[in-house]
């Protein structure tokens, strides 16, 4: 069950990023904010994407909360699942 949470939550992850990339080029999509909350959520399960997202929030703490808040929502999509 843990195997299956973690690739959920990666291609969930990479899915919103993929999203986030073609929302840079079409005006429908907030191409930004739809990566950083793919960051996020891929954050949990990656080192590197941590330290990126760390320094993010040096930059951008505004940006940084609302990143924080959609993970919050996310995972407890995936926690919904569980007993």
């Amino acid at each position: 069950m843990k195997k299956i949470k973690k690739i959920g939550m990666l291609a969930a992850g990479w899915f919103i990023i993929t999203l986030g990339i073609l929302g840079l080029f079409l005006p429908v999509l907030q191409g930004v904010l739809f990566i950083m909350i793919g960051l996020s959520i891929l954050s949990s399960r990656s080192e590197p994407v941590k330290r990126l997202l760390r320094r993010f929030e040096e930059r951008y703490p505004q940006h940084h909360q609302t990143m924080e808040s959609w993970k919050k929502k996310v995972t407890g999509w995936f926690k919904k699942g569980e007993t």
